[in-house]
C-alpha cells in the first residue's frame, strides 16, 4: 500500500516590505555613498561594516532583528549564505569567487579609520 504523502507546510515570508526600485538604485551606489547611508540610517551597522575591495560586508554573531534586515535590504545589501554576511556590491557586480576575497582585495573597517 503506498504511503500517504503529507502536504508540506507552506513557508511564510516574514520579511518586512521594502521599496524594490530604491533597493535596485542603491545597489549601484559607490562604496563611499553606501557607507554614508549606513552611518545615517543606523550607526551600529556602519560600525560593523567591513570594506572588502569595493564591496561592503556586514556580519553578525546572531541573526539580526527583522528591522535590521529590512534596513540592509532597502540599502541594497543581499544575504550571502556561503560567506555568512550581508554584502553590498557598490556597483561592482561580480560572480562569486572560489577563494576568500579577503586574500585578494584590501580590506578595512570604516569605523576604525580616523579622519584628520
Amino acid at each position: 500500500m503506498p504511503q500517504a504523502q503529507t502536504p508540506q507546510a507552506e513557508r511564510v515570508d516574514t520579511r518586512l516590505p521594502i521599496d524594490s526600485e530604491a533597493r535596485k538604485q542603491n545597489r549601484t551606489l559607490p562604496t563611499e555613498k553606501v557607507l554614508a547611508l549606513l552611518q545615517q540610517q543606523d550607526r551600529r551597522l556602519w560600525e560593523l561594516a567591513e570594506v572588502v575591495g569595493k564591496w561592503i560586508w556586514v556580519s553578525f554573531s546572531e541573526q539580526p532583528a527583522a528591522e535590521v534586515r529590512q534596513t540592509l535590504a532597502q540599502l541594497g545589501f543581499h544575504w550571502n549564505r556561503t560567506r555568512q554576511a550581508w554584502q553590498h556590491p557598490c556597483g561592482q557586480f561580480r560572480l562569486s569567487s572560489a577563494g576568500d576575497p579577503h586574500e585578494k582585495y584590501p580590506t578595512y573597517q570604516p569605523a576604525d579609520v580616523t579622519t584628520n
